[in-house]
């Protein structure tokens, strides 16, 4: 596009990409730090029972200021090296994780069953290496210079409206998941993915705009930066709304696979068309990312897929203290059994050695009839 500039390929931009795929590993390996230190956290204050607060431990701030200091790398990474070479450096935390949730949080598995249940894993290991070295070499190596000027004029030009079309699908799924109740994975992770690839715009643009002003070029001064700051926060409150619902209704690994591979693929395509990375990419680097890009895909879709998932719903009784009367729970596919709260639980592991036992009405003789049918319902549940 005329008017706009970009990098020369030469040192500067080798090395300005250099920067920025450092600093998203760095803060992709953070992030995966400071979630394990606080799920730790977390454990040891259940296995010990221990009655404080978990921001009331040194572990889980520790964890929450790894987290604000990785997010910041991988915020100031967008400033120096193009879009699509950041978005699938997520990776990194997938595979961070695992390894981390293997040794450091000593997740338990029996030898017998090692190589039928991690061997998946590593073998995806492998191909999101593999995969991150190949787009990591392959990737786009011009980028432009994220002045205010030529923000505005790619929000003015052509490739803006070209990206129109994302917007106008975003519209329609959302319609379907409103009116609808088109609550399925696929629907929801897509408008996160489509929520995304405007956040990652947003993100680059804040981010390079903030990046040139501390370089002594001051861009805080145009109303783009905070028409960009203004998208980037709403984006991603709605995109953790949708997150959120998510959770509720899916199991977590398969939310995390699907969730990378649409985002990713979303924000490379945000970079193609609105920042143009690839324009003067030739085939065989195009090919070879994409092909990397799939490797990836594959090995973040084969270290998610042996996690375990959460147990369904199991029926349950509960005893209220006060009238002695027993209510069998039946219902509610992705209910949770509650803790003590008043009445006595049946299926949860709840401690009530502290507790006075609830004084049982008097039964008389008519009443004393009915209790082998309760008997019999309960025996029905597996009571």
């Amino acid at each position: 596009m005329a008017g706009v500039q970009y990098t020369a390929v030469g040192g500067d931009s080798y090395t300005e990409n250099l920067i920025g795929t450092l600093l998203a590993i760095f803060g992709n390996l953070l992030v995966s730090i400071a979630v394990s230190i606080q799920k730790y956290s977390h454990v040891t204050l259940a296995g010990t029972k221990d009655p404080r607060a978990f921001y009331r431990t040194k572990t889980w701030w520790c964890g929450l200021v790894l987290t604000v200091l990785g997010e910041a790398a991988n915020f100031v990474s967008y400033a120096f090296a193009p879009l699509s070479l950041i978005a699938p450096l997520n990776a990194v935390s997938v595979i961070a994780s695992s390894i981390l949730g293997f040794i450091f949080l000593r997740e338990k598995w029996k030898p017998k069953e090692f190589l039928k249940r991690y061997v998946l894993s590593f073998l995806g290991c492998i191909l999101t290496v593999a995969g991150t070295y190949l787009f990591a070499t392959f990737g786009p190596n011009y980028h432009q210079k994220l002045t205010a000027e030529n923000i505005v004029k790619q929000v003015v030009g052509w490739p803006f409206l070209l990206y129109f079309l994302e917007i106008i699908t975003f519209c329609l799924l959302l319609y379907f998941y409103k009116q609808r109740n088109a609550n399925y994975l696929v629907v929801i992770l897509l408008l996160v993915a489509l929520l995304g690839s405007v956040t990652v715009i947003t993100v680059k643009a804040v981010a390079g705009m903030l990046v040139l002003s501390i370089q002594g070029t001051m861009q805080l001064n145009y109303p783009i930066f905070y028409v960009m700051f203004v998208c980037m926060v709403a984006t991603v409150v709605f995109q953790a709304t949708f997150l959120s619902q998510a959770t509720h209704l899916y199991d977590s690994s398969m939310i995390a696979c699907v969730n990378y591979i649409l985002s990713t693929s979303f924000a490379i395509v945000a970079g193609a068309i609105f920042y143009l990375e690839f324009n003067h990419e030739d085939i065989l680097h195009i090919c070879m990312f994409l092909l990397g890009c799939f490797s990836c895909f594959l090995g973040v879709f084969l270290i998610t897929k042996n996690r375990k998932r959460l147990k369904a719903f199991e029926p349950y009784v509960t005893m209220d203290m006060s009238q002695g009367i027993p209510t069998i729970h039946d219902k509610g596919w992705r209910a949770v059994q509650p803790d003590y709260n008043g009445s006595f639980s049946y299926g949860a592991l709840v401690n009530n050695d502290s507790v006075a036992p609830a004084t049982l009405p008097e039964l008389d003789h008519d009443q004393l009839a009915v209790t082998p049918i309760l008997i019999v319902e309960c025996r029905r549940c597996n009571f």
